[in-house]
């Protein structure tokens, strides 16, 4: 994990929104889920889990709606990056470095065996409490002097916390020396993770000044800069450069995610009007649109698609603009394209269903479900093609499916108590003991962990 991370710990249930670029909270984590950034994060992290030995874990790289430039992984299924980190990194060999840094966390099985160096410490930490109790009970039995309580407490907990937190850099260190290896197995240039954490390390060496490095879940600055370049500069892929066509994509994604994220006299900043690049025009089409110039906005995107197209994502652009623009019976046919161009379309399909339904025409109603139930055959746990089923069915009177869709929906927002709700009255409408009837009665009766009810 990168030395500017935050301490995060537990399970994330996702709760995401089919919406290009648009933030979903999934339990406090604002994520954002968006075809064409993810169709490029899977691209970088292919090669590596292959290498890794985790290519048939299905593990993903989730994004994050936050702007500092940041990493990091809480479970063996997910990499999470921060949208600052793929906007701040100017070259995809940056972010595949980091990629590669949180992939030796997983590898290496860090997760697990740092949860049982906690359960570990948090019974040495108890039975260090009671010893030292134990021991002023002795000492003020015998009439002893029992010096500072305190410190006969806390002695040995400061231990035993300085032990956990050196286990952790050794982590960190090993993950490090696990990435170097993966890139050079990969045939990619090291140099991007050094520069990341050269970088990282430079912001933080004024605040690390005079700090105990004993007390630091991450190497000093000084000594992660001076190992990695020991790993990295050895390498024979040192000076190899990323491919023109991934660097355009790359540019084209910062430039996506400034144009959603950023205030439109930011964009105007970065993107001038003097710059004529792909990335700029991108990035200013999307802020023309995001503040209701649909017009000017779908003007720019055709233009960007005439010098682009065979790129699903400028269409799936074009098609979003319309349909929020209330034009759904406009936005069908671009979206239609991008479905048929992109390699993995379950977000554009959610999206493609949402303007065939916003026609409000009955007889698409079958192509709509088709369509939602083929995106959530792929990825299940999207509320808003589980909220657009609903309405599908809702349209054609199947009530009994609409609400089990419903359920659903708020199920996967980590809604139990509307999904309870829902759920409840979905069976209500299906024979007892059917395929539906089972489904409501999981959601019905699903008690969160914890035991916590909401």
């Amino acid at each position: 994990m990168t030395p500017a991370r935050r301490a995060l710990t537990g399970a994330l249930a996702c709760a995401f929104v089919a919406t290009s670029a648009l933030p979903s909270r999934a339990q406090g984590l604002p994520v954002i889920r968006d075809a064409e950034i993810e169709q490029l994060l899977r691209d970088y992290t292919q090669p590596i889990l292959r290498v890794a030995g985790l290519s048939k874990q299905n593990i993903r790289v989730v994004i994050i709606n936050d702007r500092a430039f940041n990493a990091f992984v809480m479970d063996g299924r997910r990499i999470f990056v921060n949208a600052g980190a793929l906007m701040d990194a100017k070259v995809p060999n940056e972010i595949i470095g980091v990629l590669a840094h949180e992939t030796g966390h997983i590898a290496g099985g860090h997760l697990s065996r740092l949860r049982q160096q906690l359960a570990q410490a948090q019974t040495q930490s108890i039975i260090a409490m009671l010893l030292g109790i134990g021991a002023m009970v002795a000492a003020s039995q015998s009439g002893r002097n029992v010096g500072n309580p305190t410190a006969a407490i806390l002695g040995p907990q400061e231990a035993i916390r300085r032990s956990l937190l050196s286990y952790q850099r050794s982590q960190e260190e090993q993950a490090d020396r696990a990435g170097a290896k993966f890139l050079a197995e990969t045939q990619q240039s090291p140099k991007g993770m050094y520069d990341t954490f050269k970088r990282l390390a430079d912001q933080i060496l004024f605040a690390a000044h005079g700090v105990d490095p004993y007390t630091q879940s991450h190497p000093m600055p000084s000594e992660r800069v001076s190992a990695l370049a020991t790993l990295a500069k050895t390498s024979p892929y040192w000076d190899k450069k990323d491919p023109v066509d991934l660097q355009l994509r790359h540019d084209m994604i910062r430039a996506k995610l400034s144009g959603f994220l950023d205030r439109r006299d930011t964009v105007a900043r970065k993107y001038p009007m003097t710059d004529n690049s792909l990335p700029a025009r991108y990035a200013r089409a999307i802020a023309t649109y995001r503040h209701s110039d649909l017009r000017a906005a779908v003007s720019q995107i055709d233009g960007l698609i005439q010098a682009m197209p065979n790129n699903p994502y400028l269409y799936e652009l074009k098609g979003q603009a319309l349909l929020e623009g209330a034009k759904a019976a406009e936005a069908i046919e671009p979206l239609r394209r991008a479905v048929r161009l992109a390699p993995n379309p379950a977000l554009i399909q959610v999206m493609l269903a949402q303007a065939l339904i916003a026609t409000n025409d009955k007889r698409v109603a079958d192509e709509a479900i088709a369509m939602l139930r083929s995106a959530l055959a792929r990825e299940p746990e999207i509320p808003e093609g589980h909220a657009q089923l609903a309405m599908a069915y809702g349209k054609k009177g199947d009530l009994a499916q609409a609400d089990l869709a419903a359920a659903q929906a708020a199920f996967t927002r980590a809604d139990y108590k509307t999904a309870r709700s829902i759920a409840t009255r979905a069976k209500t409408r299906f024979p007892v003991g059917s395929p539906g009837w089972v489904k409501a009665d999981d959601i019905a009766s699903f008690k969160p962990p914890g035991g916590v009810r909401n």
